[in-house]
């Protein structure tokens, strides 16, 4: 079995774009598209691409350096130790933003990716689907288990064997009502629940 996680406020217990905007004092530009997006009214790719454009000038180690500082959810990230080999971190997110994040959390984790030059985002070159993850797995005779709570979780969660809207940081997304097998609304219920189910 492995255990698929969306990134932001899933495992970490704040939103990383808007911590990016902060740095590079644009959050005014930010804030709400981030809120739009998560609640699924306006497209995952679209509406990163757009945040990507905002950002793209703040210095991607400076921001690879916040990002490796940013709180986790101390039970999530304790049952990722716990089943490293079994856990993956699955996010939108571009690696050269996420890099220290990722070496933070301690297990495998796919992403989008960006061409960077001078230290700076030049273009995205790949955005991830988190639904190919799942399938990729799944062909590999995986039972798979994906943790979301944005819209952009949707695709994935209904290409999953089980899926669990996590209202961590913030309510799920309303799509996600009808297709997740589990909510929960505090890590302590959704460690519970994944140990149960390991």
């Amino acid at each position: 079995m492995k255990f698929l996680f969306d990134l932001d406020g899933t495992i970490t217990s704040q939103e990383t774009l808007p911590i990016i905007a902060r740095l590079g004092g644009v959050s005014d530009r930010i804030d709400g598209l981030t809120k739009e997006t998560i609640q699924g009214n306006v497209p995952f790719i679209e509406s990163f691409i757009q945040r990507v454009t905002i950002l793209k000038d703040i210095s991607v180690k400076a921001i690879s350096d916040r990002l490796a500082e940013v709180p986790l959810y101390e039970e999530v990230h304790r049952f990722i130790q716990e089943h490293r080999e079994d856990c993956v971190v699955v996010t939108g997110n571009l690696f050269c933003w996420c890099e220290g994040l990722f070496n933070a959390i301690g297990c495998r984790y796919y992403c989008s990716e960006a061409l960077v030059e001078n230290d700076k985002v030049v273009k995205i070159k790949s955005i991830l689907r988190k639904e190919t993850v799942v399938d990729e797995l799944k062909a590999q005779g995986e039972k798979v288990v994906f943790v979301g709570d944005g819209n952009n979780d949707m695709e994935a969660m209904r290409h999953a064997d089980i899926s669990i809207a996590a209202g961590l940081t913030h309510h799920p997304a309303r799509s996600l009502y009808s297709i997740t097998d589990y909510m929960v609304f505090n890590q302590t219920a959704l460690c519970r629940l994944l140990n149960q189910l390991s």
